[in-house]
């Protein structure tokens, strides 16, 4: 599935079809991965975690110009937003899953 935002959130009402396509598909985590992480990536988190989706930032699979901005915004999310784990531990954890 992909969709085209055209704004700094993906989950930012009008600006993105994605929360319409993860409603459709009966979806309620997301994984939040992508560049410039203080910005694109922490907006996408807050905005979805504040429409009531599970949110999880992948810490090495965003990325920014400087490590303290990404590692302040980690901060944030875990604090606040969601979960915060590196991709290896997310895909023991879907390999764990039992399927439906």
């Amino acid at each position: 599935m992909f969709a085209e935002k055209s704004a700094p959130s993906a989950f930012f009402p009008g600006r993105c079809p994605l929360p319409d396509l993860l409603q459709e598909h009966d979806i309620d985590t997301v994984l939040i991965t992508g560049t410039v992480t203080q910005v694109c990536c922490e907006s996408s988190a807050r905005d979805a975690s504040t429409l009531g989706y599970r949110v999880v930032m992948v810490a090495d699979a965003n990325a920014t110009g400087r490590d303290q901005d990404h590692n302040a915004t980690l901060a944030t999310i875990y604090r606040s937003f969601g979960d915060v784990r590196p991709t290896a531990e997310i895909i023991d954890m879907i390999d764990a899953a039992p399927v439906p």
